[in-house]
């Protein structure tokens, strides 16, 4: 197996301000404006991840010129020394926010063993349906990009935390506040990346899920981020020879990866609001069924109702008979994260509260289910998600 890759990283010099080089997931605040303009006055002309990456909030706003700019401070930051590298090692990540500090592992993996095709058997694989349509604008951001920057997120099921417990600390290579309330965060070079990555290839060894398959790693975080990079993968591959194939950059995806049973790290279900005068209707003709439970929110309150207790299918009934409802009816539908929004929103329409699915469940779900619905799970608020610090180069030279 060579599924795992030790990548030489590059990090920002010695010496840079590290608060201000690195920002928040470019997918985060979409609806936020202030949010990224506090931030750009707070960057101002200090050498800053966010010249590098296209935060989607601005994807209406000119994107070729935005897109050209970017790709420009990448050779420009790459030429002109803002860089250095870091190779032999893998990046342990301690990131503190209010729910804890979430342990990762910056690593790299063979995009040759990712797929976001329904019913792969791919050891790496997508947890919700790609929206393909989502992937055109986001390759034309990276066709072009000499290197990546990622705030894609791995899971792998370690219920032992046999990985870490492996895990041989060498030197700090950065430690430092982030900003906009991002909490705190500290990387660390593993003296004995060797030894950690065949602590992962062990966690797919065996029969763990019951029906023959193998599962390494499922996208937590990044879903169309890795998927872009595999559609640029696929699209270079044409033009290269087998041996450049075998060792090409952009062949190998930074990621950065994590135990979906970190204490810190926390499964969220995403909350269905249907905006309509006609919540009546909707509750009479919602009829679900099943071993768990969900419940139904309307200005009046709440009100359990049955749930499928396989919680992916449950959605999948849900987002159905929704679909239909709004195609009779019409209305609006919005995932919602947390029930303080939810109850906000009751008002105008009816919300259901969903359950969240479990842990211990989610790989064995993905095994046999494969992808999960759209707006599943959320983890973590806004500002815990993954910053923008290490990057790699995508292109040789």
């Amino acid at each position: 197996m060579d599924t795992v890759k030790i990548p030489l990283v590059l990090l920002p010099r010695e010496g840079t301000d590290m608060p201000r080089w690195a920002v928040n997931a470019c997918d985060q605040f979409t609806s936020d404006l202030k949010y990224w303009q506090t931030l750009e006055e707070y960057v101002g002309d200090s050498p800053s991840a966010l010249n590098l990456v296209y935060p989607e909030i601005y994807l209406k706003d000119d994107p070729e010129a935005r897109i050209a700019r970017i790709n420009a401070a990448m050779r420009s930051y790459l030429d002109g020394g803002v860089f250095r590298e870091v190779e032999g090692g893998f990046i342990l990540v301690e990131r503190r926010t209010a729910s804890g500090v979430r342990t990762g592992i910056v690593l790299a993996v063979d995009l040759e063993d990712y797929s976001f095709e329904k019913g792969t058997t791919a050891l790496i694989r997508s947890t919700e349906a790609t929206i393909l349509e989502r992937i055109p604008p986001r390759v034309k951001i990276r066709k072009n990009a000499p290197i990546e920057l990622p705030h894609v997120m791995l899971l792998y099921d370690d219920p032992e935390n046999t990985v870490l417990a492996c895990v041989k600390r060498g030197r700090t290579l950065y430690d430092f506040d982030l900003n906009m309330g991002g909490g705190h965060v500290m990387g660390t070079y593993i003296d004995n990346s060797p030894e950690v990555r065949e602590s992962l290839y062990r966690l797919a060894e065996g029969d763990r899920y019951g029906n023959g398959q193998k599962l390494l790693f499922a996208v937590g975080d990044g879903n169309h981020s890795i998927a872009t990079a595999k559609t640029c993968w696929e699209e270079l591959k044409p033009s290269l020879s087998e041996s450049e194939r075998a060792n090409h950059p952009a062949r190998y995806a930074l990621v950065e990866a994590v135990n979906i049973y970190d204490p810190a790290l926390f499964f969220e279900p995403i909350h269905r609001f249907v905006k309509t005068d006609r919540a009546d209707a909707f509750i009479e003709g919602y009829r679900p069924c099943g071993d768990g439970s969900a419940q139904i929110v309307t200005r009046s309150g709440r009100m359990c109702v049955p749930f499928n207790a396989d919680v992916p299918q449950g959605i999948r009934e849900l987002d159905a008979y929704i679909s239909s409802f709004i195609a009779e009816n019409g209305g609006e539908v919005d995932y919602i994260h947390g029930d303080d929004q939810l109850e906000r929103l009751a008002a105008d329409g009816v919300g259901i509260a969903l359950p969240p699915i479990r842990k211990d469940d989610f790989f064995r779900l993905i095994v046999t289910g494969g992808n999960l619905p759209r707006k599943t799970f959320s983890m973590g608020e806004g500002n815990e998600k993954r910053y923008y610090i290490e990057a790699k180069k995508i292109v040789k030279g």
